[in-house]
């Protein structure tokens, strides 16, 4: 006979619960994937809400625009500390230039949508080469404001040399700047397939838009910080154009040394 002790009954299952109950709290623990993931979701929440907020007296969209794809990159990067802090901060210290921006390309896309009104419902026949060039002409400015407001969010340029160094971006970048285009279409694309998924559009539609340009763009921007001459060929933009983006958080910690 050998002197192993009997089995108490259920005391294998204690133990598998108790097991299973640590796993349960290393999943709630905040250093944890699951934690990290929910705090990301419960962040962008908060972006998209605060982001719809300032858009609406329409004047500060460009700020709240710009200051959405600063946290936006710092969130892809694990950089992102305290949201609406960081949020202000840009939003205050981007507002002018955003602010002037913004209203050129409002402009832009108000001058486009008219011109595409008046062909549609005009009596009068346009050429062929007038619509294509409408057409031509609302593409470049939407995949020119796909970058603009990232850049400015990023980098500090005069305004004429940001929408320059946005439109050269939108055709560095082209596969990118499609797969951006096409995540634009994203939320209207939800409503459309179900009404019920307007909440969710509605938390997350613009936020997530912009964290998933960003991690699309990211390594295209830290390319450019790092300024380093051979990169220009893997970004198939020349030296003399990578020279002309200036690191804003290089340039504020100079600043501060």
């Amino acid at each position: 006979m050998s002197g192993n002790c009997p089995r108490v009954p259920g005391e294998r299952d204690s133990r598998r619960w108790g097991d299973m109950g640590g796993m349960g709290m290393s999943i709630f623990n905040m250093e944890s994937s699951f934690m990290r993931a929910l705090g990301k979701i419960a962040d962008l929440m908060i972006l998209n809400v605060l982001t719809i907020l300032l858009c609406l007296p329409v004047i500060t969209g460009g700020a709240a625009i710009t200051a959405l794809h600063y946290m936006c990159l710092k969130l892809v990067r694990n950089e992102e500390g305290y949201i609406l802090k960081g949020y202000f901060k840009s939003f205050r210290e981007n507002f002018l230039q955003a602010t002037v921006i913004w209203l050129l390309f409002l402009l832009a896309a108000g001058v486009v949508a008219g011109d595409i009104v008046i062909m549609y419902y005009s009596v009068m026949e346009f050429p062929m080469a007038v619509r294509i060039g409408i057409l031509i002409m609302g593409f470049i400015v939407l995949c020119t404001g796909l970058y603009v407001f990232p850049l400015q969010a990023r980098f500090a340029n005069p305004i004429r040399m940001t929408i320059r160094n946005a439109f050269m971006a939108s055709l560095s970048q082209f596969p990118r700047t499609l797969l951006m285009i096409l995540l634009l279409f994203l939320g209207p694309a939800m409503i459309l397939i179900s009404g019920r998924l307007a909440p969710i559009v509605f938390f997350f539609g613009i936020s997530v838009h912009a964290y998933l340009s960003a991690k699309l763009y990211n390594k295209f921007f830290e390319r450019l910080e790092a300024r380093n001459p051979q990169a220009a060929s893997q970004s198939q933009i020349d030296e003399t154009d990578e020279r002309i983006f200036h690191d804003r958080t290089g340039s504020e910690e100079m600043e501060k040394q």
